[in-house]
């Protein structure tokens, strides 16, 4: 079970945003991920925990931020409930979507597990909910992601392959690229993999 700690940051002016202590394990009905976060002086700012089926899909998510708290499902597209700080309101959403995205690495995980792409695929569109700090507002995004290649490196405990995946904003025009090795994120946009106690899992 790969446990580990995530540094994030502003990917455009790189101001550091916390960190994201997190574990993550194949399990019965496909993989789940679970994390705290923390803000650059280690006070505790939230949480995720995301499971998706063998096929990708989230069959449960559930994020906490600012007193915030979003839970999801992929219902009908993908279907959330997000309550405010003082819990009197709880507004239900559901978009004609494949996934649900954020500032989680969980969420490209979940990514690469639902497209399941090879070097040989064509781009791939996906359309996605994101939910953005730091009220966890929903916001419906496009994307088109394409496997550019795949490197085994070798370690101590083997070969490890690392996916290079080609990440495309359709609105925006933004291209930036993730490295993925098994369920842990090397490296995207705001996110830099600190620790990792144990190999990543390999799907």
């Amino acid at each position: 079970m790969p446990r580990g700690r995530y540094s994030l940051y502003d990917p455009h002016d790189h101001t550091p945003l916390g960190e994201e202590h997190f574990n993550c394990a194949p399990g019965p009905s496909g993989w789940r991920y679970v994390s705290r976060t923390t803000n650059p002086t280690g006070e505790p700012t939230g949480s995720v925990d995301l499971a998706i089926d063998d096929l990708g899909r989230p069959i449960r998510l559930e994020l906490h931020a600012a007193q915030w708290q979003v839970r999801g499902a992929a219902l009908d597209g993908v279907t959330w409930v997000r309550t405010d700080p003082t819990g009197t309101h709880a507004n239900e959403g559901n978009v004609r979507a494949h996934a649900f995205t954020g500032t989680s690495p969980a969420f490209l995980v979940a990514i690469s597990r639902l497209l399941r792409l090879t070097p040989d695929s064509p781009e791939t569109r996906v359309r996605l909910v994101a939910f953005t700090d730091p009220v966890l507002a929903p916001l419906t995004v496009d994307q088109s992601w394409a496997l550019v290649k795949s490197e085994a490196h070798a370690t101590d405990n083997g070969p490890l392959i690392v996916d290079e995946y080609q990440v495309s904003t359709l609105d925006t025009g933004e291209r930036h690229t993730v490295h993925l090795a098994g369920d842990v994120v090397l490296s995207a946009p705001g996110i830099e993999l600190e620790e990792l106690e144990s190999p990543p899992n390999v799907f």
